[in-house]
């Protein structure tokens, strides 16, 4: 064990420094791990565990390996721990089977440990278990497979959780590191008794570590300054490590004289500086070609492992790019590349963050590809995993900034070839944005990489073509990126926003503290484009956590005159009032049109003050959402007075709702007041069943407003059905929209359906798709919509059951109907033979369809030559590949998109890299090319 810590510590060249550094900052962690053990402390417990928890590179190995030291050295637990078995997740991933005593004697000479001895007194005996995140297998094992003989060998997860229950070694300690993003793992053995330790580089211990690295007040105090003014930089120096590169590259620049204000503004100048200083001052380099080798050689190295999820080389990975061992020592002595702490005889880049900013350079310099030996090992480790290249991303558009890139080509003598080519392409890419496959499901990472960039011209062509934009907000520095990116936008139509995490606090704010007064400010500027954004007209704030002051910020604004939202959709919002604030804000808001307050529940206080706003003559609000607001029957009194009083209020969305019959009884009879000017509403999947119907056609008979009804997903069955349908007949109803898919009706209702088609002249859009129609039912209705009379211009019959039989009439309908514009019918069984007849219909000249929804999937290549014949003949027509359930306000299943807490989705940027010439070459070289040498 002192032989296995000691080489560890040995390998680290600027160990020193931080070694002083940790055992002062870190001196409350040592107290606790003093305490924990020492069985007469009352902070002790039996069979206690102590789990250390912290992000990456926050010290979490340091912390535990100075620990270790420190009793090796007899300065801490004496007379408490004589034995201690350290296993890291890396040594643990080779093992398959073990027994508790080849556990402990892995680490000693010949692997002779004096097993009865230590196993004699178990609370004499420390197990410390690193990066339990890493392990390859989950530790939910079954109580009856644990095992008590320490000499019998069994799974290694079994082995481990028999030591963890105690069901070994009872009485033993466990000190438990991990990051929390497995916090399972640690759940399932947390005891209300256990000890947990977060380690976090505090503010106070950032300026601690910068006083203690200038060792000069003046030196330390302009540091400081320009990494507090910085969300980007302060968030650089919450890990130690980060730290040394932001202080020793500052340190440098004031040594040269430079204003560290101008020559580190972003961690794109600050790893330009680090490796430029690094592979030029140090190990006495002259010559600028060895130069220029190093850094290609490192950068190849660098995105040889991001693609192959690598991040610990061997000697073959190094010698593979072209390293010799002279270069090996240079760029250890210079803290580029280390000793890894955690996989014998392999390097790591001092910190993932360098290796993406070499990857970065790879990209623009266009080096040539190789594949690594380590990339092809079978089994990566979690922590090995590397999918999220954003940060590689942000790094590429820093250096596209002309005076960062400098900053390299400058030291180096070469310019970086790629940079106007990728310029050129991206300002493209982003014009072209629109195709489903490649458009952005959020913006956060690309403000990310503007920002980084900051060359004002450049990022105007990139976001200038955007209308839409979703980011996320977790932090001041997502507000101050996306606040600086969004003034840009100046066609921006649709904001959507989310806001976790940072108006947690629910209490007044006595004292606030800098970065809350930070994040007010933030706030409130990012509110105010909502009034001097012009095309702003839609803002969709979801999943969202609002306080007090936050959410008076986010209403002044919404009441202000100048603010021109005609839609607010809100969902998932927790507020402190309850919605008051904002609601009696939107009474003064005189341009709002539709407000969702969907996902959310409506009180009493909440309908009073809808009532209030939606009875202003001033209010111009037409369309109400209430999706998904568990409002039931009892609540329908409520909403019925909305539609009495509602003024201006022309649309009601109840989607999702247990309204069940009582409580459409309720509204029906609202909508047959004389007072009700509703013209559309939507009650999909609110639990109703054929009991309603008669109330909903008595609706549909005698009202004079309503024009659009949709009540897919209920259990209205055939007989329901019919009830909705028969006042369709008759002149006096007004209805031009009928949406019945989903209600679990059959082909012996359609011949009535058929009737309505070929007689109603008001129907415009009829959708009765996921019903049992069948062919026989299919050409009942090709009856009614071959009839001269026939005015509907859509039809929905997605997933009817439908198969080849039926196209022959469905052809001849495409012929004959003048009126129908919209068909759809995906998800049928047709076949090649059925598809194949409609085509020849829709390659006429007299079918005037101008939107189709056809099966493809599953046809034979012939038939594709053939749709790709009509797309030609017909460029206009509109093949559909979206079926009736993903049309607004219809989410069955509506869920937040991300909770407090969880990881932001996939912004899907890599598409925008991974298409760039240069890049889909590395992707293909990457898993076909063999190795490359420089």
């Amino acid at each position: 064990m002192r032989r296995k810590l000691t080489l560890q510590w040995e390998n680290h060249t600027f160990g020193e420094f931080h070694y002083k550094f940790f055992c002062n900052v870190a001196s409350d962690v040592f107290y606790v791990l003093q305490l924990a053990y020492d069985s007469t402390s009352c902070y002790s417990a039996n069979d206690l565990n102590v789990f250390l928890m912290g992000d990456r590179a926050s010290g979490k190995t340091m912390t535990i390996n100075l620990a270790v030291m420190k009793w090796i050295n007899g300065e801490m637990w004496q007379n408490m721990i004589s034995y201690v078995v350290h296993l890291t997740s890396h040594e643990i991933n080779q093992m398959t089977d073990s027994s508790l005593a080849e556990l402990i004697a892995k680490d000693w000479p010949d692997g002779q440990a004096p097993i009865a001895d230590i196993l004699s007194d178990p609370k004499k005996l420390l197990f410390i278990l690193e990066d339990v995140d890493n392990l390859r297998f989950e530790l939910n094992v079954n109580e009856q497979a644990l095992c008590s003989n320490s000499t019998q060998k069994v799974p290694i997860p079994i082995l481990l959780v028999s030591l963890l229950k105690r069901q070994m070694a009872p009485g033993c300690w466990f000190l438990i590191s991990s990051r929390p993003t497995r916090e399972e793992n640690i759940k399932m053995f947390l005891k209300t008794t256990d000890c947990y330790v977060t380690l976090q580089f505090s503010n106070e211990k950032r300026e601690l570590y910068f006083h203690s690295f200038f060792n000069d007040r003046q030196r330390a105090s302009t540091a400081l300054m320009l990494v507090h003014d910085d969300e980007i930089l302060t968030g650089l120096c919450r890990v130690a490590i980060l730290c040394w590169i932001t202080c020793t590259v500052l340190n440098r620049q004031m040594d040269k004289g430079h204003d560290p204000q101008h020559c580190c503004e972003t961690p794109t100048d600050l790893h330009a500086h680090f490796l430029a200083d690094a592979l030029t001052s140090k190990a006495g380099l002259t010559a600028n070609q060895y130069h220029l080798g190093l850094l290609r050689r490192l950068c190849l190295l660098a995105a040889g492992g991001l693609f192959l999820s690598t991040l610990n080389f061997s000697g073959e990975d190094l010698r593979c790019v072209g390293f010799t061992e002279v270069d090996v020592c240079v760029l250890q002595a210079v803290n580029v590349l280390l000793p890894s702490s955690t996989h014998k005889d392999r390097y790591k880049f001092i910190h993932l963050n360098v290796q993406e900013f070499c990857a970065a350079i790879a990209f623009l310099m266009a080096v040539p590809n190789c594949l690594i030996p380590s990339g092809s090992r079978g089994y990566k480790e979690k922590r090995e995993q590397y999918c999220n290249f954003n940060q590689v991303f942000t790094f590429i558009f820093g250096l596209l900034n002309e005076n960062r890139r400098k900053i390299l080509e400058t030291t180096f003598g070469y310019q970086l070839p790629m940079v106007d080519s990728f310029r050129r392409y991206s300002v493209e890419y982003m014009k072209h944005l629109g195709r489903d496959q490649e458009k952005l499901t959020h913006h956060g990472s690309l403000f990310y990489c503007l920002f980084e960039n900051q060359e004002e011209e450049f990022v105007k062509k990139v976001v200038n073509t955007l209308k839409e934009v979703t980011v996320y907000l977790q932090s001041n520095k997502d507000m101050m990126v996306s606040l600086y990116c969004l003034e840009y936008c100046c066609h921006l139509r649709t904001f959507k926003l989310s806001v976790q995490r940072i108006f947690e606090y629910k209490e007044p704010l006595v004292r606030p503290t800098a970065s809350q007064m930070k994040s007010l400010v933030y706030w409130r500027e990012i509110c105010s484009l909502f009034c001097t954004m012009d095309t702003l007209w839609e803002l969709h704030l979801f999943d969202s956590d609002l306080n007090d002051i936050s959410e008076r910020i986010l209403s002044k604004a919404l009441e202000h005159s100048s603010c021109k939202l005609r839609t607010l959709k809100l969902s998932y919002i927790s507020t402190a009032s309850g919605f008051e604030d904002l609601l009696k804000a939107l009474a003064r808001n005189r341009s709002l049109i539709h407000l969702s307050l969907n996902c959310t529940s409506i009180s009493l206080n909440m309908f009073s003050l809808l009532r209030e706003i939606l009875d202003k003559s001033t209010c111009q609000i037409r369309h109400l959402s209430l999706m998904k607001c568990d409002l039931r029957a009892s609540e329908c009194g409520e909403i019925a007075s909305l539609l009495v009083n509602g003024g201006s209020l022309r649309k009601l969305t109840l989607t999702n709702n247990p309204l069940r019959n009582d409580g459409v009884n309720i509204l029906c009879n609202a909508l047959l007041h004389p007072n009700c000017t509703l013209t559309s509403l939507a009650l999909v999947f609110c639990c109703l069943t054929e009991k309603c119907c008669s109330s909903l056609g008595r609706v549909l008979l005698l009202g004079r407003t309503l024009k659009q009804l949709d009540l897919c997903v209920n259990h209205l069955q055939n007989y329901g059905v019919l009830h909705v349908t028969f006042p369709l007949i008759f002149p006096t109803c007004q209805l031009e929209e009928l949406y019945l898919s989903g209600c679990f009706f059959t082909n012996d209702i359609c011949q009535y359906i058929a009737i309505v088609i070929a007689t109603n002249e008001t129907l415009r859009s009829l959708e009765i798709g996921s019903n049992s129609i069948e062919d026989a039912g299919m050409q009942l209705l090709c009856g009614g919509l071959r009839h001269p009379d026939c005015m509907l211009v859509n039809i929905g019959l997605e997933e009817c059951m439908l198969t080849g039989a039926c196209c022959e009439s469905l052809a001849s309908v495409l012929t004959t109907n003048k009126t129908l514009e919209r068909l759809n019918i995906l998800q049928n069984q047709l076949g090649d033979e059925g598809v194949v007849k409609l085509l020849n219909s829709l390659i006429l000249p007299e079918c005037v369809l101008q939107i189709i929804g056809l099966p493809l999937n599953d046809v034979s290549a012939e038939t594709q030559r053939m749709v790709m014949a009509v797309k030609e003949r017909k460029p206009n027509l509109i093949f559909l590949s979206e079926t009736w359930s993903v049309k607004e306000g219809r989410e069955i299943g509506v869920i937040p998109a991300s909770q407090p807490g969880s990881v932001i989705p996939n912004s899907n940027l890599d598409y925008m890299f991974f298409k760039f010439p240069r890049m889909s070459t590395a992707m293909r070289m990457s898993s076909t090319a063999s190795r490359q040498p420089l």
